[in-house]
C-alpha cells in the first residue's frame, strides 16, 4: 500500500484547484433559515468548466474520452470541490458513468458515455439502504415481460425511490431494483420517460432531491445492468466519494476557524493562544487526519480490489464512520469557537454546517456503518 499520489493524480488535483479555487461557497439558504428557499439547478457554468478541463471524465477509459484514472483521483478532486461547497453532481455523475463503463452493454456505453464525458448529459444515482446491495432494502422491483411467458424481454419497473440527488436535472438516473429471483440490477432510466414522475423533496442543504415514482416503466434490455456485483461496486464508490467530500469540507472549516481565532482578540491576546481553544482545534485536526487515512485506505481498496470483499467493505465502513463523526465534530467546534459570528448568515460557516449534516447522514450515518462492520466481522472473524 503506497499513498504517494501519481503524477496523473497530482495533475488532477492541480486542475481541480484551478477550477474550484475562485468559486464562492454555495450560498443557497437552508430551508430552516429561509422557508421556501430551494436551489433550482446546479452550477451550470462550473459544470462547463469541469467538462472543459476533463474533470468529468477522469475515470473513463480513453476510448470513451476519459483519462483512465482511479477512485483515488476522483476523491482528490471531490476533496477540492467540497472546500468551495461546489453545487455540481460530480460524484453521482462520475460513479454512474463508471458503472456503465464497467458493467453496461456496448449499446448503453455508446448511448451515454461520450455525452457524459463532455458534460452534455448529466447522470445521477439513487441510493438504497446503508449497504446498497441488500435486495430486501430495495423499494423498486424489476421484471421482464417474458416472466409471464409472453412479451419481448422488455423490463418493467415499479416502485418509489426517495431522496435521489440531482434527479430533477439529470438526463439518466441509475436506480437499483430487485428481481423476482432475488437479484439486484441497475436500471439506467432516461429522464423524462413514460411512467416516471418526480415529486420534490428538500435536503438539509436546501437542494432539490427527487422522489421517483415508477409506474410500469418499460426499458429495453440494454438499459438494464444485470451483473450481480454492479450495484455493490457503484454504492461503494458513492460512499467513499462522500467521505472525500466530508474531508474537504472539514479541512476548509478548520482553516476558517484558525483564521478567525487568530484575529479575534480577548484580554489583548488572540483567542487562538488560549489553551481551551488550542486543545479543541487540535482534537479536530486529529479527526481530520483519521478521516484522511481511512479515506485513502478505502479508495485504494476500490482502485485495486486488494484483499477481496471483506477488507474492501470493512475499510469503506470504517471510512464512513470516521467521515460522519469527524465532520460533525469539526463543524460543531467551529460554530462554538466562532461564537455568534458563526451563526451570521452573511458568513458562510452556516452553509458548511448544513452541508456537513447532509454528508454525515448520506448513505448511512456512523451507527449504521458500525452495525455493518459488526456484521462483516461476525461473518468473517479476524485471525
Amino acid at each position: 500500500m503506497d499513498f504517494t499520489f501519481t503524477e496523473e493524480q497530482q495533475a488532477a488535483v492541480e486542475a481541480a484547484k484551478a477550477v474550484f479555487g475562485p468559486v464562492a461557497p454555495d450560498s443557497v439558504p437552508s430551508p430552516a433559515l429561509t422557508p421556501g428557499a430551494v436551489a433550482d439547478d446546479f452550477d451550470r457554468a462550473l459544470w462547463s468548466k469541469l467538462a472543459d478541463t476533463d474533470l468529468l471524465s477522469l475515470l473513463l477509459a480513453p476510448e470513451h474520452g476519459g483519462a483512465g484514472l482511479d477512485a483515488i483521483a476522483l476523491c482528490l478532486v471531490l476533496r477540492e470541490s467540497a472546500k468551495a461547497l461546489a453545487r455540481v453532481p460530480l460524484l453521482e455523475h462520475t460513479a454512474t458513468a463508471v458503472a456503465v463503463q464497467t458493467y453496461g452493454s456496448d449499446e448503453l456505453k455508446e448511448q451515454i458515455l461520450p455525452r457524459a464525458a463532455r458534460g452534455e448529459h448529466v447522470l445521477t444515482a439513487a441510493s438504497a439502504g446503508r449497504t446498497g446491495h441488500d435486495p430486501a432494502q430495495l423499494a423498486v422491483s424489476a421484471r421482464r415481460d417474458t416472466d409471464t411467458g409472453t412479451g419481448t424481454g422488455t423490463w418493467i419497473l415499479d416502485g418509489t425511490q426517495t431522496g435521489v440527488p440531482w434527479a430533477h436535472n439529470a438526463d439518466h438516473v441509475a436506480v437499483p431494483a430487485h428481481t423476482p429471483q432475488g437479484r439486484t440490477v441497475i436500471a439506467v432510466v432516461p429522464h423524462p420517460h413514460e411512467g416516471l414522475t418526480l415529486a420534490e423533496q428538500i435536503s438539509t442543504t436546501g437542494e432539490r432531491l427527487g422522489e421517483l415514482h415508477l409506474d410500469s416503466v418499460r426499458l429495453d434490455p440494454h438499459q438494464i445492468i444485470e451483473t450481480d456485483e454492479a450495484w455493490g461496486r457503484l454504492h461503494q464508490l458513492l460512499t467513499t466519494g462522500t467521505c472525500a467530500l466530508a474531508l474537504g469540507l472539514g479541512e476548509r472549516v478548520l482553516q476558517m476557524t484558525g483564521d478567525y481565532t487568530s484575529k479575534r482578540e480577548q484580554f489583548g491576546y488572540p483567542v487562538a493562544t488560549f489553551q481551551a481553544v488550542a486543545v479543541q482545534a487540535a482534537d479536530r485536526y486529529i479527526d481530520l487526519r483519521a478521516m484522511e487515512a481511512t479515506l485513502w485506505q478505502a479508495a485504494w481498496r476500490i482502485s485495486t480490489q486488494a484483499g477481496g470483499a471483506l477488507p474492501t467493505a470493512g475499510d469503506i465502513a470504517v471510512a464512513k464512520i470516521w467521515a460522519s463523526e469527524g465532520v460533525r465534530r469539526v463543524v460543531q467546534t467551529a460554530q462554538h469557537l466562532h461564537g455568534g459570528f458563526g451563526a451570521d448568515t452573511d458568513y458562510p460557516l452556516h452553509r458548511y454546517h448544513a452541508w456537513a449534516k447532509q454528508l454525515e447522514l448520506s448513505l448511512g450515518p456512523a451507527a449504521a456503518h458500525e452495525e455493518t462492520l459488526g456484521d462483516l466481522l461476525a461473518a468473517h472473524p479476524l485471525g
